[in-house]
């Protein structure tokens, strides 16, 4: 397909990022940090696979609610271990945070990875009760937004819970991703690519989504975000577009940390 754009170099972030390589390091050093200071539990499973664990955090008082951080890595790299301290702000704030893994790429196909979140979610649900906020990054914002399109694969008892759901920097129109050499691991053909995408699924009536993403990401992942805010959009129902100043692909989550970030908020504030 020649449509003039350079698809490969369209999803390439860390090469735009000024020392983008040290960034997993620093998390996976980070993370452990956290865990280090925090009351939680640490590889509950849900299934039998490897990865098919979930880490809690808990705070100290009774929790808010159940707030939800998947991770990305473009359904094939990583595991909640890099990304513990992004619970920071969510903790801080009074909630239960639970961190769910997935089986990766090959060993997955996207569609599989979409309905072991909703799994890892459904039992995390059993866990806490309250309201259930859910926020994921880049391949995490996709997941995320399945969650709450009309097909969704969660139990309906967790779905009457969900009351906000944040996309950063999230990946909402598969088609392109099969355009990118990354294909050759995730084996996404046409079909799942349409069937996986929330920008061309309906959503959820009566849950928050939201839209955020870095003002100096590249502009790929700038017209994501914006296509999920247009695509989900209606006269009832608005799906902000949140582009952040300064921020590009690896530190827009930073504001997951702070309790007062108009993004923690965002998550879970009030």
């Amino acid at each position: 397909m020649d449509d003039g754009i350079d698809w490969q170099d369209a999803f390439q972030c860390g090469s735009y990022i000024a020392g983008g390589s040290a960034y997993p390091d620093r998390w996976v050093a980070e993370a452990q940090a956290f865990r280090d200071l925090t009351n939680n539990e640490i590889g509950v499973a849900y299934g039998d696979a490897p990865r098919e664990t979930v880490d809690f955090f808990w705070p100290r008082q009774s929790p808010k609610g159940l707030a939800v951080f998947v991770h990305g890595g473009y359904w094939h790299r990583f595991d909640p271990a890099s990304w513990s301290h992004f619970a920071q702000g969510a903790l801080a704030l009074g909630w239960a945070v639970a961190l769910p893994g997935y089986t990766l790429a090959p060993d997955a196909r996207v569609s599989q990875i979409t309905h072991q979140v909703a799994r890892a979610i459904d039992m995390a649900a059993m866990r806490v009760m309250g309201p259930i906020r859910l926020a994921g990054h880049s391949a995490g914002g996709h997941l995320v937004c399945r969650m709450v399109c009309a097909d969704t694969p969660l139990s309906p008892a967790t779905i009457t819970r969900i009351t906000r759901v944040v996309s950063i920097s999230g990946v909402h129109d598969l088609r392109p991703i099969r355009l990118h050499s990354m294909n050759d691991i995730l084996g996404m053909d046409q079909d799942e690519a349409i069937a996986e995408s929330p920008a061309l699924l309906q959503p959820l009536p009566d849950v928050s989504v939201s839209a955020w993403v870095g003002a100096r990401e590249r502009p790929e992942f700038l017209r994501q975000a914006a296509l999920l805010s247009e695509a989900w959009t209606t006269d009832t129902r608005a799906v902000p577009l949140v582009v952040e100043p300064e921020r590009h692909h690896f530190d827009v989550i930073d504001g997951l940390r702070d309790p007062a970030h108009p993004l923690a908020q965002s998550f879970v504030g009030d």
